[in-house]
């Protein structure tokens, strides 16, 4: 899985939030052991440092455990999980709404157009 880095936001945080997707798509099953951070490291073609920081930050917010001797695991707190999963989703809507009303909608509008966007989804063959 490739990793993509913008510059308008730390790296280590850019890779928090890789992970934290990582985690609530289920990509990273609660409970699951998750690759090292030398190999995360080199995945996302970053320092080991950088990698090791960010795993740090995402064990203080307590969706990363270690354990000794055997490694970095995702908490097995479902709750915790969907916490964390609300937050991010809350912080996707108010980036969108922000970015919505720059462009002069309203925030009635904007829903109206994401209920437009889904129900072309919804008829396209495609998706």
């Amino acid at each position: 899985m490739a990793w993509y880095f913008s510059g308008d936001k730390a790296v280590y945080l850019q890779i928090m939030e890789e992970i934290q997707l990582r985690i609530i798509s289920g990509f990273y099953p609660l409970g699951t052991r998750i690759p090292s951070v030398r190999d995360l490291a080199e995945e996302a073609r970053v320092n080991p440092n950088t990698m090791q920081k960010a795993l740090t930050e995402l064990e203080r917010s307590e969706l990363v455990v270690s354990q000794r001797t055997a490694g970095k695991f995702v908490t097995c707190d479902e709750k915790r999980v969907t916490e964390i999963r609300e937050r991010m989703s809350s912080e996707c809507m108010e980036e969108f709404l922000s970015r919505m009303k720059k462009l002069g909608f309203t925030e009635k509008e904007a829903s109206e157009k994401i209920g437009q966007h889904c129900a072309k989804n919804e008829t396209d063959p495609r998706n």
